[in-house]
C-alpha cells in the first residue's frame, strides 16, 4: 500500500492518539475510519459492494418516484 505523509496540527494529534488508546485502536484505524466517512458522504465508495448498494437504492428511488404529469392546453374561446 502506497504511503503518504499527513500533518496534523500537535492538538489534534494529541486528541487522536487519546481517542485511539481509549477505543483501544491504532491511529491508523481512526484515520482509515475518518477517510472511509468522507468519502462515503460525498458519494464515493472504497469497495465494489457499496457502491453497488448505493447504486440499487438510486434505482429504486428513481422507478418510485412518480413521473410529473402532462401540462394541459388551454383551449382558446
Amino acid at each position: 500500500m502506497p504511503r503518504k505523509l499527513i500533518d496534523f496540527h500537535t492538538e489534534d494529534l494529541r486528541a487522536l492518539q487519546e481517542l485511539a488508546e481509549d477505543r483501544s485502536s491504532t491511529l491508523q484505524e481512526l484515520v482509515d475510519e475518518a477517510v472511509r466517512d468522507v468519502l462515503r458522504k460525498h458519494g464515493k465508495f472504497t469497495d465494489l459492494r457499496a457502491a453497488l448498494t448505493h447504486s440499487s437504492r438510486d434505482d429504486e428511488k428513481a422507478a418510485a418516484k412518480p413521473r410529473p404529469a402532462e401540462r394541459r392546453k388551454r383551449s382558446r374561446r
